[in-house]
């Protein structure tokens, strides 16, 4: 890299350290298959870019912009959690309304159904005694 086309890049941009960032990023975006404006002549990415710059052959403002949009995080907004804890408190409220009412109309006990399978019903065993071995 030559001494002049660092100080030709000072007299477009008078802040060297914004020449840097404005160089690396150039220098970037040649690596991912922008168009030179200035011939390579076997020089490196960065060396390529510092001499567009200090050629103005490249659009500087256009460079800024670019940087500048590169470097911004970019934030996701998500919805207030209050609303969705409203939609699902209400509607747990209603299942557990559902599956109540459910419990009290399926409840039967062993004399609505009947006995199976050889055990006898509340109504045929000796319920008096329990400890009786008829």
């Amino acid at each position: 890299m030559a001494r002049v086309t660092v100080e030709d890049c000072v007299e477009r941009v008078p802040n060297r350290f914004e020449v840097v960032l404005l160089a690396a990023r150039r220098s970037r975006e040649i690596a991912a298959g922008s168009m030179l404006t200035v011939d390579r002549d076997n020089d490196k990415n960065p060396v390529v870019s510092l001499r567009e710059i200090g050629d103005g052959t490249i659009d500087i403002d256009g460079l800024k912009d670019n940087l500048v949009h590169s470097l911004q995080r970019r934030v996701e907004v998500d919805e207030p959690e209050e609303d969705n804890m409203a939609a699902l408190m209400s509607a747990s409220n209603e299942w557990a309304g559902v599956i109540q009412e459910n419990l009290t109309e399926e409840t039967f006990s062993a004399d609505d159904v009947g006995a199976t399978d050889g055990e006898a019903s509340a109504a045929d065993t000796d319920v008096d005694d329990p400890f009786d071995d008829n």
